[in-house]
């Protein structure tokens, strides 16, 4: 097992399977600049490693993410508009990085999932949580709006009730979550870290090449015209043609046998 030990945010892997953990539990796990900073390395880093196939991310302690370090809200405020700007763009492009990472994210929930958590938890593909979890973004009732992409709720849940959400700010739990879009399923607190880790290991039984490409197909063709979409579907499968996971695909169909992938 690998191991980075980092100050915000740890981060493992074990079985193709990597784990951040976000790790200020004394601060309800909440976003500061310096855990931003870590989470755009720790991005970079798994986009390099052929050994992660899939990624889990979570809180330490009580609560996923309670949101963003009040210290950070007055410095990207308090400056004038120029520099507002510059800061708000990097800060988004940590969240951004993230979405786009060619690997399969699954997003582990428990207790507060709030603000800039939330967010972060829609950048990922799934999200399961407990049901007694809570969610809200409380932003609008600081005078500022969503700030970390108001477009991932929007999307998912559609735009009368994403507005709802944001304007009222008010807390919801689980089921309401899920009634939403929001979740990708909940289930009982003694059943998350189970729940999750079958889920993480059905990532590790398939193509890691095709499952990333197949990420970008739907991310991006969700966006487009259907012609465009079908250009990035065979653009993105032209990329692994020589592939020897691609090869040990058609060679265990026709030979009615399970696959054994590597990575490559």
């Amino acid at each position: 097992m690998k191991n980075y030990n980092k100050w915000r945010i740890d981060y493992n892997i074990e079985n193709h399977s990597a784990t951040l953990t976000l790790n200020r539990p004394d601060r309800m796990n909440v976003f500061d600049l310096e855990s931003l900073d870590e989470l755009t390395d720790i991005t970079n880093q798994l986009n390099q490693d052929s050994n992660v196939w899939v990624v889990i991310v979570t809180g330490e302690g009580n609560h996923f993410s309670a949101g963003m370090d009040t210290d950070i809200l007055q410095k990207i405020t308090d400056v004038s508009e120029g520099v507002f700007r510059t800061n708000m763009r990097q800060m988004q492009e940590c969240f951004d990085n993230f979405e786009k990472l060619q690997k399969p994210t699954i997003a582990k929930i428990k207790g507060f999932c709030m603000g800039a958590g939330l967010m972060f938890s829609l950048c990922c593909d799934f999200r399961i949580a407990s049901s007694k979890s809570v969610f809200s973004m409380p932003l609008v009732k600081l005078g500022l709006t969503v700030l970390m992409g108001t477009a991932r709720i929007t999307r998912l849940t559609g735009i009368s009730r994403a507005k709802e959400i944001i304007y009222f700010a008010d807390k919801f739990n689980s089921q309401k979550a899920f009634e939403y879009g929001l979740l990708t399923r909940i289930v009982d607190g003694d059943q998350l870290d189970d729940t999750v880790a079958k889920m993480a290991e059905k990532f590790t039984k398939l193509a890691p090449k095709t499952i990333g490409i197949t990420k970008q197909v739907i991310n991006q063709g969700a966006i487009l015209p259907i012609r465009q979409s079908e250009d990035i579907e065979i653009d993105l499968q032209s990329s692994i043609l020589d592939s020897s996971d691609l090869r040990e695909a058609m060679a265990s169909f026709i030979e009615n046998r399970k696959p054994t992938f590597s990575g490559h």
